[in-house]
């Protein structure tokens, strides 16, 4: 007769495992990295760089919706990470801009002009935010305006375009890639009032 393997249920509240390994992922929590979601339109795609954003360790998602409905997340399609990547919304560019320059963000937009420069050129391992556009449209005028810069992805192949969720999680890999190699993910990046208070928050989610 097998033996059935037990399997620890890291949802149960308050579990000394459970504690331990939302504290190891709060540590890894890149708070001066993230993404700009600017009116993009499938939810699914929506979800898809969620679930990236939460692998790579990026803490907060900020949502620019002018002309689409905000994204409905749905539980399923997203796979809770919407539990634990936080949201910003914003109706307004200038808003936006402020949000970011605050945290003393360099912004930068993807796009196919001649001014891109390609994804590896770029520092991030500076506190950084990258637009991502609507799926037809690409970055609208009003958020170029607002960039430092514009990047671009050198693709090879006969197909010159990925799909937006696929392009985020592209970025999103080189970003964690030099940060890993600064060491950035070696240390939380919070300060520890920070960390203490958010834990909490996620031992109640």
């Amino acid at each position: 007769m097998s033996e059935t393997k037990q399997v620890p249920d890291l949802r149960k509240p308050r579990t000394p495992r459970r504690k331990e390994r939302l504290a190891a992922v709060l540590a890894h929590r890149q708070i001066d990295m993230t993404l700009v979601l600017a009116n993009i339109h499938d939810p699914h795609n929506v979800s898809a760089i969620y679930r990236s954003c939460d692998a790579f360790g990026v803490a907060c998602v900020h949502l620019y919706y002018t002309c689409e409905a905000f994204p409905a997340l749905g539980r399923k399609s997203s796979a809770s990470a919407r539990k634990w990547v936080e949201s910003a919304r914003y109706r307004d560019s200038l808003e936006l801009s402020r949000a970011l320059r605050d945290k003393r963000m360099q912004v930068l937009a993807t796009s196919c002009s001649g001014k891109a420069v390609p994804l590896r050129d770029w520092d991030f391992t500076r506190p950084t935010a990258v637009i991502m556009g609507n799926e037809h449209r690409g970055v609208d005028e009003e958020l170029l305006a607002l960039a430092d810069g514009e990047l671009y992805i050198p693709m090879h192949g006969m197909i010159q375009s990925l799909n937006v969720s696929v392009a985020a999680a592209v970025i999103l890999a080189e970003m964690s890639r030099q940060r890993e190699a600064a060491g950035m993910y070696a240390a939380p990046r919070m300060k520890d009032d920070e960390m203490v208070v958010k834990l909490e928050e996620w031992l109640k989610k």
